[in-house]
């Protein structure tokens, strides 16, 4: 099972921020949104679902917080566009 840690705006595998060796990051633009900029896996990991739960742990995240998604990353979007059950948390733009 694959360890989410929270950071300063991020969510990341690894032993600290600074040395993660994969995370999400996300922008707050005030009560209502986030933006989804940036998601990066390292080699090591690469293929075992990392994207994916790290993806799958913002939406969660974002439900919570009764906020919505705005995925810039392309690798957010497409996960997001791909899961129909992650739509309720998509901004309109």
């Amino acid at each position: 099972m694959i360890e989410i840690k929270t950071g300063k705006n991020t969510f990341f595998v690894g032993e600290n921020q600074e040395q993660a060796l994969a995370e999400i990051h996300f922008v707050p633009t005030g009560a209502e949104k986030i933006i989804v900029d940036h998601t990066y896996v390292s080699d090591d990991l690469r293929g075992q679902g990392v994207g994916e739960a790290l993806v799958e742990h913002i939406v969660a995240f974002a439900r919570k917080e009764g906020k919505k998604i705005i995925p810039l990353c392309p690798f957010a979007k497409s996960q997001i566009d791909q899961h129909k059950e992650y739509q309720d948390v998509l901004a309109d733009r």
